[in-house]
């Protein structure tokens, strides 16, 4: 299982929101570009970057940003937040991301989300945020009439790269991951599920690791708070697997 540091930005700052609530946000740094090494130093193997008001607005507000980042590190780093359309893929991919992160335009626009994965394999990650079982969309502003099950099994014949499955109450909530949601996902699909949302402790990634068939976990308040060790979490994730 990979451990996946969550780097989240707002205003060009690194920032945590707890529930998705932009007006709810801790500033964990202003060079998020350095926040991005650190982790890397510590041995992380991809990073989960966020244009957060990009998410909310429809459309990349951060990307000068997060292009700092993407030349900052070597590793993988996949890119989310207002990515709407071909253009906006075509540009974070030409911008060296290893995959982009759609949520909202995945729920809205299925033949568009045909369009893109026929035209960058496997290069397309679809973010499905649960809110009580249900998809939220537009920066989880709004929730949508369609299950996160039922939202999995219809995209499975598409090359996706991955689900990134998150309980939308629990993150940056530090009370822990759904895991009974979770192997709910794990089950529902065979396209790899990333787990975010809730986790706050090295117990979590134990709990974690016994979801059989769970690519990868997604962490950032329990890091920027000191709660969970990046090196620790990912030796452990090793030794298990």
């Amino acid at each position: 299982m990979m451990i996946i540091p969550a780097i989240d930005i707002k205003d060009g700052r690194c920032v945590r929101l707890r529930q998705g609530k932009m007006q709810g946000e801790t500033v964990y740094s202003d060079a998020p570009e350095q926040v991005a090494k650190r982790w890397e130093e510590q041995g992380a193997k991809l990073l989960h970057v966020v244009d957060l008001d990009g998410a909310v607005q429809g459309t990349p507000k951060n990307f000068e940003m997060i292009k700092k980042i993407l030349k900052a590190v070597k590793i993988q780093v996949q890119v989310g937040g207002g990515i709407r359309d071909i253009a906006g893929i075509e540009s974070y991919l030409a911008a060296n991301a290893s995959c982009v992160v759609l949520g909202t335009a995945a729920v809205l626009d299925l033949q568009g989300l045909r369009e893109a994965c026929r035209r960058f394999p496997k290069k397309i990650v679809v973010a499905i945020d649960s809110h009580q079982g249900w998809v939220a969309i537009r920066g989880w502003q709004e929730v949508s009439d369609q299950l996160a099950t039922d939202l999995a099994r219809k995209i499975e014949d598409l090359p996706i790269a991955g689900l990134l499955v998150t309980d939308i109450q629990r993150d940056g909530m530090l009370t822990g991951p759904n895991l009974n949601m979770l192997r709910v996902m794990v089950n529902a699909t065979r396209i790899p599920v990333i787990a975010s949302g809730g986790v706050r402790s090295i117990e979590d990634i134990k709990n974690l690791l016994k979801i059989k068939g769970l690519y990868g976990v997604i962490v950032g308040k329990a890091l920027y708070e000191g709660l969970l060790n990046l090196e620790e979490a990912i030796s452990i994730a090793k030794v298990t697997n």
